[in-house]
């Protein structure tokens, strides 16, 4: 073969690859795709999801519930029906959860979450739930360490704006992210991260710097949509840093958990209340493994503190430019005539609760999730054939967002439409999650086990927050999304005033 012949055989070559890479499986139902290109938009375009949703998926998801996407290196299915969600939310035996520990077993992904209680199936999802629901669902979280963290976090936000001035928008994220690290500590793994990174000078506290590192990496086209350029970390030196990363954060956060815990034990500390505790005691008697240990430690640090952090990001954001809102929710909060709420005080006020079921309708920090495998042929919600291992998965942000769902006004931020007191509120939450209609904490045997702590940690923090300041999107920014993972606005700023005493407020 001449020169030319070659040169003509590298591209036909090229071509044919990307062809077999990518093509549709015969076997998939017939549902309509989104576009490939469409999952690597991050590589030229800053879109959010929400303008990424409306433009490519919201017009096929909302007329066929159902559609096929590229993720993780492969063609998936997408659902967005209340209907064909319930059948798969509640059918786990046919759609089970297979985290990405199942899915792409090599990438760096994997080697961030492992093994654990969200991404586990069978046997060991029955394991660690066992060990660690009591520790997640504890009536007994002490209201006065979440108030605390809360009024840190404002002060520090006060003293960020008297650095930037009056009338200067302020970042708020670094902030919110290591108060939500703190608060994750002190509740469900009996740290204070080296005297607490609130505290403490930005990224001065490994383990919450790693946060951010982990999320600039992560959270790009080529990470979650082709893991398989993860098995040539000699190739591409990107990969082999973000596995150096995910191994010093998975080895930091054990060592510091470990050396708390034997400290506790010289001490004669025996308490077992919390969530590491329980862990290490399945450890030490042999329920489970070291490598079980480390990456239920990692999921409890990632989850339990990144929801919190996102949805008071989007808080910030959505009554920062809706004073009405934000004004009648001081009031409520005046009215309780105490600067110390206990949870039974919070849990009465039934806007603060509409509220942030609204936040959380809106602004779903997990937007999007395809964690389940068929184990078997299966017809979805009695229609769409699905072969054997078929990954699927859900879009909350767009079940929230569908006007054939939530109406017209679906995608207007209205805490109204959950009712008038609490207990309606509660029953709607309640119906809402079971149709498959409401799933910010997913649903039916595998909701979130930590779904009341952070709503009571939301109710306590929002609680100091609007009793103390009042704020404004700062004009200059303009909403973006974060493009893929986490939902939230990205790079937000914000305007904020201290308020003076009841008092003299009404002399204003």
């Amino acid at each position: 073969m001449g020169l030319p012949g070659i040169l003509l055989a590298i591209p036909i070559s090229i071509i044919a690859l990307l062809w077999w890479y990518l093509h549709i499986p015969w076997n998939l139902p017939n549902l309509p795709r989104i576009p490939f290109y469409v999952s690597i938009l991050g590589l030229w375009s800053d879109m959010g999801q929400d303008d990424i949703y409306d433009r490519w998926l919201r017009k096929p998801l909302e007329k066929h519930g159902a559609a096929l996407i590229w993720f993780a290196g492969r063609w998936s299915i997408l659902v967005i029906r209340p209907d064909l969600l319930t059948d798969m939310f509640r059918n786990e035996d046919i759609y089970a959860k297979a985290g990405s520990q199942k899915k792409i077993p090599w990438s760096v992904i994997a080697s961030l979450v492992g093994d654990n209680i969200i991404n586990s199936h069978g046997e060991n999802w029955k394991l660690y739930t066992s060990i660690m629901k009591p520790g997640m669902q504890r009536k007994n979280f002490d209201t006065g360490l979440l108030l605390n963290k809360s009024r840190r976090l404002v002060d520090k936000l006060l003293e960020e704006q008297d650095v930037a001035g009056d009338g200067k928008g302020i970042l708020t994220d670094s902030y919110v992210q290591k108060y939500a690290v703190d608060v994750m500590g002190q509740n469900f793994l009996d740290l204070d991260f080296e005297a607490q990174a609130l505290e403490q000078p930005h990224n001065a506290v490994r383990l919450e710097a790693l946060q951010s590192i982990i999320k600039r990496t992560l959270f790009k086209p080529l990470f979650f949509n082709f893991p398989d350029l993860d098995k040539y970390p000699w190739l591409f030196s990107s990969r082999k840093t973000a596995y150096r990363i995910m191994f010093e954060f998975e080895d930091k956060l054990f060592n510091t958990v470990c050396e708390h815990l034997n400290r506790r034990r010289e001490k004669g500390v025996t308490t077992t209340e919390m969530v590491s505790h329980m862990l290490e005691e399945a450890y030490r008697d042999g329920r489970i493994n070291e490598q079980q240990f480390r990456d239920n430690l990692k999921i409890t640090f990632l989850t339990a503190h990144e929801n919190a952090q996102q949805l008071i990001n989007s808080t910030f954001w959505e009554l920062g430019r809706n004073k009405e809102v934000q004004s009648r929710l001081r009031t409520e909060i005046q009215n309780t005539n105490t600067a110390i709420p206990t949870a039974e005080a919070v849990n009465r006020l039934p806007y603060l609760t509409s509220v942030i079921y609204e936040l959380l309708r809106l602004y779903p920090p997990v937007s999007q999730l395809i964690n389940r495998v068929t184990l078997e042929p299966a017809l979805l919600g009695g229609k769409i054939p699905i072969p054997k291992n078929t990954f699927v998965g859900w879009n909350s942000f767009g079940v929230h967002n569908n006007p054939d769902v939530w109406g017209p006004d679906a995608g207007k931020f209205m805490p109204e439409r959950w009712g008038s007191t609490v207990g309606e509120m509660h029953a709607k939450f309640r119906r809402e999650t079971v149709r498959g209609t409401y799933i910010p904490f997913n649903a039916h045997t595998r909701k979130c086990l930590g779904q009341g702590f952070v709503l009571l940690q939301m109710k306590i923090f929002l609680f100091e927050l609007l009793r103390r300041v009042e704020w404004r999107v700062d004009p200059g920014y303009k909403k973006k999304m974060t493009p893929g993972g986490i939902l939230a606005p990205l790079g937000c700023r914000v305007i904020l005033r201290e308020l003076g005493p009841v008092e003299d407020r009404a002399s204003e």
